[in-house]
């Protein structure tokens, strides 16, 4: 890899997760295959989550969604916290995640939320604002 992908991986990595609380992908990839752990971590944040086709906050809103209908609670929470750091709005990721209701089930829907609060609290957002 070049080593613009791997500059463009470690501020993309710094943008996402600063702050992030729980293991890391990257770390866990690391503890079993280093190499592995490299390559996936420049491909998926070096070059996916590096593009610029889409604004990070939208390309977090799709992930929380995606994480949502799948009910991966554990990677759901790592992706909340780094929409927050992108940018999105918990209000705008709230809703992102009522939105799935419709595709993946209220169950899923109910399950994101909890993950939703529980990363609100952990950064003092939560309760949120009431809201009419």
């Amino acid at each position: 890899m070049s080593d613009d992908v791997s500059k463009k991986t470690a501020e993309t990595a710094a943008l996402y997760f600063k702050g992030v609380t729980g293991e890391k992908p990257y770390e866990l990839w690391k503890s079993f295959d280093r190499g592995l752990a490299k390559d996936l971590s420049l491909f998926i944040t070096g070059q996916m989550y590096a593009r610029n086709v889409i604004p990070h906050p939208t390309r977090q809103m799709v992930a929380v969604a995606s994480l949502t209908v799948l009910e991966k609670s554990e990677e759901l929470e790592l992706h909340l916290q780094a929409a927050l750091n992108v940018g999105c709005k918990p209000r705008e990721l709230a809703e992102v995640i009522f939105q799935t209701a419709v595709y993946g089930g209220v169950p899923a829907m109910n399950q994101g939320l909890k993950v939703l609060r529980k990363v609100l609290e952990g950064q003092g957002l939560w309760p949120l604002p009431v809201q009419d």
